[in-house]
């Protein structure tokens, strides 16, 4: 029986304490990327699919975000990142392939990542500002990377998933803004050393979620591409606009 990512997520907090020093990883793209990988799985491994995929230039933009200092119990509230969990379940009608690892052993180099595909597809490089919400973008159709770095939660849990949803927000903004609607996300994690503290040491109770079929996969591909609409000035400078941080919640594509 599949056990929604949402359980999965779940399951590992309660039970699951073997994996601390892990954290989870997530891609989605509107371009179809063939890729499937198990639950648990090295970071070196996720890198070499990921290159390889990649090193194909399938996407006019890549976004590369790095967040420091996580675990996969923080993504197990049904309210932490409502629109990358939308993302990845195939809610978004746009996106056509997705991946999501639950327990990742390592780190993914995102550096690696930026510098293939630089190389490879010629793409210029865009460092968004977090901290000010704002950055500069061309709307031509060259090949571009956007890398977004957020900074490490706070150790406090209620702290946590307030800032979990801030950073949500904030890249769905970005991605609403892109000049283009051929995009892939590479969406690196590092594990939280504040999970061992006393904020952590008791394992939560989750309810177990089945609203999705056991048609749903881990990689899903879908057909229908959307336009991505932007906001900007003259001069190309473009600020996030402020959005609401609840929506209608979906949960992760559930593992195969």
């Amino acid at each position: 029986m599949r056990l929604p990512l949402f359980g999965a997520l779940a399951l590992s907090a309660g039970i699951c304490n073997a994996f601390r020093d892990t954290s989870p990883f997530f891609m989605f793209s509107t371009s179809e990327l063939l890729t499937s990988v198990p639950q648990i799985a090295l970071a070196s491994t996720i890198q070499d699919i990921i290159v390889s995929q990649l090193s194909k230039c399938p996407s006019d933009t890549y976004i590369v975000v790095t967040q420091p200092g996580v675990h996969a119990e923080d993504y197990s509230d049904r309210y932490a990142a409502s629109h990358l969990r939308r993302k990845v379940s195939g809610e978004d009608e746009r996106i056509r392939s997705t991946m999501s690892v639950m327990d990742v052993l390592g780190d993914v180099d995102a550096e690696k990542i930026v510098e293939v595909v630089g190389d490879k597809c010629g793409a210029a490089l865009l460092r968004v500002d977090a901290a000010t919400g704002s950055f500069t973008i061309a709307d031509d159709p060259k090949p571009r990377i956007v890398i977004v770095d957020f900074p490490s939660l706070p150790s406090s849990r209620t702290e946590r998933a307030s800032k979990l949803k801030d950073n949500d927000v904030f890249l769905s903004s970005i991605l609403d803004l892109l000049p283009t609607s051929k995009y892939t996300v590479i969406y690196t994690t590092t594990a939280s050393s504040a999970h061992k503290s006393s904020d952590f040491a008791e394992p939560e109770v989750y309810e177990m979620d089945t609203s999705f079929s056991s048609s749903q996969s881990h990689m899903g591909i879908k057909r229908d591409l959307g336009v991505h609409s932007k906001r900007a000035d003259d001069n190309g400078n473009v600020t996030l606009p402020d959005a609401p941080l609840f929506e209608k919640y979906q949960y992760f594509t559930p593992g195969s």
